[in-house]
């Protein structure tokens, strides 16, 4: 039996692609050395923080699996009268993705020329009314596992992160909200669109606000692919993973740098300097592009589940040694590049 130690989280977004953290948390709940003390989550990452979190303070880790189970199942119930399906061509080949839709590919071009706040004039986001079935937002205003949201504010163009008592439907909603898709969020006065923009997602919150050393980064948008993108659809994906993984690489290398340059001896510097980084992701995920992160069908959301279980198992296998003492990942090695 290992002793215990506490670890943060840091939780990527992406759309339906982030049933694939719901399988990593689900694979890491069930190691009860691993105590969870903070979750910077972003879009789908927040989502799934949020609901880990108000699940394990109703039953402890089996509380949080079921409820990140419940919560991606109504996501799922609630996309059968979604516009957005697979084409019957790729139901046949067993492809999961939307390129094909015509759903898919009239709102894509729609998205080009025309607002949201013309199409969905009343700003109608089926999420809103899932998210607060599926958590008691007043409870976790008192969780002791700190939550730190990130949410993009639209008129600084700066990201704002939001703390456990802040936390609202409308904040997760914020923090998804893909403004060709989506009205802005109005909170205290300011509009927020999708904090991948600032932060995919914000790293600095676990290591000033926590205790712990050790972070395990779930990155959901491959950082590498490669076979160089040559169709319109390719590009406009490739585009956006590039897009949503910059922010979090620059806060990387800054946090390479500050290890290097703090004082190990006591005080922030010390946290700075003895700070431990792991990563959990999976090649699998390249063979999704940008528009399979619409499609909730339930057969794609366990899939991605699945390959975070696989994932995260490969990663205990692997480093479950290392935890505690080292980093299993090299982000010094981001230095290499600057």
């Amino acid at each position: 039996m290992r002793d215990p130690l506490r670890v943060d989280l840091a939780l990527q977004g992406g759309g339906a692609h982030g049933a694939f953290t719901w399988g990593v948390l689900d694979r890491l709940l069930e190691e009860d050395w691993l105590e969870i003390e903070g979750i910077s989550g972003t879009s789908a990452g927040a989502m799934n923080a949020a609901v880990l979190v108000d699940g394990y303070l109703t039953d402890g880790t089996e509380g949080a699996r079921r409820a990140l189970e419940n919560f991606w199942r109504k996501v799922s119930d609630a996309a059968k009268l979604s516009p957005f399906r697979r084409s019957l061509l790729d139901v046949l080949l067993g492809r999961w993705t939307l390129d094909w839709s015509p759903a898919f590919n009239a709102m894509d071009l729609a998205a080009r020329l025309v607002s949201p706040y013309d199409l969905n004039p009343s700003g109608f986001n089926p999420l809103h009314d899932i998210l607060d079935q599926c958590i008691d937002f007043e409870r976790l205003a008192a969780s002791p596992i700190r939550l730190f949201v990130t949410a993009t504010n639209v008129r600084t163009g700066q990201g704002r992160v939001f703390r456990n008592p802040q936390l609202t439907a409308d904040v997760l909603l914020a923090s998804a909200c893909l403004p060709a898709m989506f009205h802005a969020i109005e909170i205290d006065g300011e509009h927020y669109w999708d904090g991948g923009y600032a932060g995919n997602p914000t790293l600095t919150p676990l290591v000033r606000e926590t205790e712990a050393l050790d972070t395990l980064l779930v990155q959901v948008n491959p950082i590498e692919r490669t076979a160089l993108p040559v169709t319109a659809r390719d590009i406009s994906s490739r585009l956006n993973e590039v897009t949503f993984n910059a922010t979090l690489i620059k806060e990387l290398r800054m946090m390479a740098l500050l290890r290097k340059a703090a004082d190990p001896g006591s005080g922030e510097g010390a946290h700075w300097a003895n700070m431990r980084m792991h990563r959990i992701a999976s090649d699998a995920m390249q063979e999704f592009g940008y528009s399979s992160k619409l499609n909730a069908e339930w057969a794609f959301l366990t899939k991605l589940r699945d390959i975070g279980r696989q994932a995260a198992e490969a990663f205990l296998v692997q480093s479950r040694g290392t935890l505690g003492h080292s980093s299993s990942f090299d982000f010094d090695a981001l230095l290499d590049n600057v």
